[in-house]
């Protein structure tokens, strides 16, 4: 998915200090281009936290009705530095990128995306789609692994079910499953159905921050209260992870964990850097690739190739901010 806003805010992310407490993150809503837009709920970054291990951006959608917003529709676009997570609870999205994958993204189902160095990538709700529902999670590729050649993952997680819950982990281990998709440092994805007035308690690992988002339900994480569409945090130190759905409800929830990245990242639209220049040179690069901006002298960059069979016309990079990339924590 691509980060639509005009006018970006340029991130340089660290991983912040660690909370005593449960922190509670209010989403802010984005929407997701054009007049009739697809509306997102976005939780991370926060100007409070930036990073939550190597996770790094949280959108949550839906149930979006198709109809009324006209759906996903995000033409080809860039990225870097990054790996995209895409989890389907309702509908299905097309995804066609420049490596030649091409993939239908479905409810239960993994699709990541490595850009590595640099990919560009498209994402369209078929127009059979009524309902769209999910999120899109970013990851943070640490420096060893950046500049790493683009590829496309996909895989289905068995469930792990116990008295009143349903576990699908897609990224890392948990409760005795592990998923087999490479990534580039310790992590952790998975998406949790509880029935109403189930209380669960998973094994964490100390190491670990966590971040659990509430897709439905007022439910309790830690004994702290967090309701629909809200990010909790907790830092490293637990031994155990306590979630409890409401008694008169159903709840689900998306779980992200990881060890602290330990790296400063700067993010700004689509592309994940280690500095200013860089992001200057990844939008540079993109602009030359779709023919938007010329350069005299300058030989077009081989960073970015084609979607192959989606005709739609490139987003181009927004304006860069008038002053130099700077932190926001």
């Amino acid at each position: 998915m691509s980060n639509v806003e005009t006018a970006p805010v340029e991130v340089e992310c660290a991983s912040a200090p660690a909370a005593s407490t449960v922190e509670i993150h209010v989403p802010r809503d984005v929407p997701l281009g054009g007049p009739r837009a697809m509306p997102v709920r976005r939780t991370l970054p926060q100007r409070s936290r930036s990073l939550i291990g190597a996770w790094c951006f949280v959108d949550h959608y839906g149930p979006d009705v198709v109809a009324r917003t006209g759906g996903m529709v995000v033409p080809p676009h860039p990225h870097t530095g990054l790996q995209t997570v895409s989890w389907l609870f309702t509908g299905e999205i097309e995804h066609r990128d420049s490596t030649g994958a091409h993939a239908m993204v479905r409810p239960g189902e993994l699709n990541l995306m490595t850009a590595g160095r640099g990919i560009a990538h498209s994402e369209v709700s078929p127009p059979e789609v009524s309902i769209l529902h999910g999120v899109q999670l970013w990851l943070a590729l640490p420096e060893s692994a950046r500049g790493t050649e683009p590829r496309f993952d996909h895989y289905v997680p068995d469930a792990v079910r116990g008295p009143g819950w349903e576990l699908r982990v897609f990224l890392g281990s948990l409760a005795g499953s592990e998923s087999p998709v490479e990534t580039h440092s310790p992590i952790l994805g998975a998406e949790l159905l509880l029935d109403a007035g189930t209380t669960v308690e998973l094994d964490a690992d100390p190491r670990f921050e966590y971040g659990l988002l509430a897709d439905s339900g007022a439910l309790e994480f830690q004994g702290a209260a967090v309701a629909p569409s809200e990010l909790a945090y907790l830092p490293p130190g637990a031994e155990t992870l306590r979630i409890s759905a409401p008694a008169d409800a159903p709840a689900r929830v998306v779980l992200i964990g990881g060890e602290p990245l330990g790296e400063t990242i700067v993010m700004w639209w689509n592309f994940i850097g280690r500095s200013h220049e860089e992001i200057v040179q990844y939008r540079r690069d993109w602009q030359q690739h779709i023919g938007a901006e010329t350069h005299p002298g300058a030989e077009p960059g081989s960073r970015f190739a084609a979607v192959p069979n989606d005709l739609r016309p490139p987003l181009p990079a927004p304006a860069l901010p008038n002053a130099r990339l700077r932190p926001r924590r």
